[in-house]
């Protein structure tokens, strides 16, 4: 390990330091992100079947709450900096809280209280991502530090595995019930929209007991100012600047096609699926992440990380096609098995972008995250072009985003060339 890495956790025992209780602990924080997350999938349908919203409309529940991490996530960096990984996370855990409460009151509401409740729950989230993911990077050799990475986000995969279906029977089985949107009444709207309470609320209380749990327990400190110094600016560093693009594009694609993977099913020549079925093979899409990053975890302790990458990108790109221009239930898995070779995407591109930045890594780190704003972009151009073009053509953009991100690995195929020995 180097100086760098080597200086970034400082253990109250400075022995032979075991890091498998606070990779354990900060586990915890990775499964219920991926939660919130997911659920944002099925909070889509619901509320343009309650508001009889356009795809674009709709859409706007990501644009609230992952704009979140693109205007927060420098001010978490700072935060971070000031008052310590810990006390972050136990933060980032109430803010999260409070934003789970609000969607009790935003249901008896308007639409926008909705996405003000999704923008806090999204600033809470931003903390939580700045703290985490560089905190299990330092908790190792800077070599398995992807290996790491995947393993703990592996944990965010099965969060999003758990979400759609409870959220579709918690939530989108009151759908089937309703009248058609166009003509629903004030009083079956307010219905509908009271759905989400209960599931919210009982959120609310969960990431408040956590955050109390966070806040008595005992972890290791982590210390950039011992990082050694810095090598320039932060916007120098050449590999960091093309890993928030990759960050920014592929967050975009994997949240783009979860969002439209409902209505796509719904589609009669595709499965011809209720919302409530839907919801139910979404997890195979986020479940396929899940499994994807276990195998990566043990696959990236002997093959680069970046030929791994650039392998998984072409894969997407190539599903992705045959979901455009395929049809049935051929066309509907080619797009649930992208969620496999997504897996290993954004805990790769994050390890390999923070690599050496010493010092500059809290920053890096904030920059990474703030590129999670793509999950607010990309869905809404994708909205633009079902809107206008059809919702199945609509998946080459996500199909472009792929193509960076190859690049991307290709480009660092050999980083951790002595990955084997490690």
């Amino acid at each position: 390990m180097d100086r760098a890495s080597q200086a970034a956790v400082e253990p109250a025992n400075r022995a032979q330091p075991s890091y498998t209780f606070p990779l354990t602990v900060v586990t915890a924080l990775f499964f219920m992100w991926g939660l919130l997350t997911s659920l944002n999938d099925i909070l889509i349908p619901h509320l343009k079947s309650v508001y009889n919203l356009t795809y674009v409309q709709a859409m706007m529940v990501n644009l609230a709450f992952f704009s979140g991490y693109f205007l927060l996530s420098i001010p978490a960096g700072a935060l971070i900096r000031r008052i310590g990984y810990k006390a972050g996370a136990v933060t980032g855990l109430a803010v999260c809280a409070v934003g789970a409460a609000l969607f009790y009151p935003a249901a008896t509401s308007v639409y926008a209280l909705f996405l003000f409740a999704l923008f806090v729950l999204a600033a809470g989230i931003t903390i939580l991502q700045v703290a985490a993911n560089p905190y299990v990077t330092a908790l190792g050799a800077p070599a398995t530090a992807s290996s790491r990475l995947n393993l703990t986000q592996a944990f965010n995969s099965l969060g999003t595995v758990v979400g759609p279906p409870v959220g579709g029977i918690l939530i989108l089985s009151h759908m089937t019930e309703a009248a058609d949107p166009a003509n629903m009444s004030a009083a079956e709207r307010l219905a509908q929209a009271q759905a989400v309470q209960g599931p919210y609320l009982g959120l609310a209380a969960t990431l408040a007991i956590l955050a109390i749990l966070f806040a008595v327990i005992r972890l290791p400190i982590i210390r950039d100012d011992d990082a050694g110094p810095a090598k320039g600016s932060i916007f120098s560093q050449k590999r960091l600047m093309l890993g928030v693009t990759a960050i920014f594009l592929y967050v975009g694609a994997e949240v783009s096609i979860g969002s439209f993977l409902i209505n796509y099913m719904g589609d009669p020549g595709i499965a011809g699926f209720t919302a409530e079925t839907g919801a139910k093979y979404v997890a195979y899409y986020w479940g396929g992440a899940m499994v994807g990053r276990f195998i990566g975890s043990a696959v990236m302790r002997t093959i680069s990380p970046g030929k791994v990458l650039a392998f998984n990108a072409a894969a997407c790109i190539a599903l992705l096609v045959a979901t455009t221009f395929g049809h049935g239930h051929f066309a509907m898995w080619a797009v649930l098995l992208v969620g496999l070779f997504n897996s290993i995407m954004f805990p790769t591109i994050f390890s390999m972008s923070v690599h050496e930045l010493g010092p500059l890594t809290s920053q890096g780190s904030g920059l990474l995250v703030m590129a999670i704003a793509g999950g607010a972009v990309v869905p809404v151009i994708q909205a633009q072009a079902a809107d206008m073009i059809g919702l199945q053509t609509s998946f080459l953009v996500p199909a472009a985003c792929y193509a960076f991100i190859l690049y991307f690995g290709a480009k660092y195929a050999r980083m951790y060339v002595d990955v084997k020995a490690v």
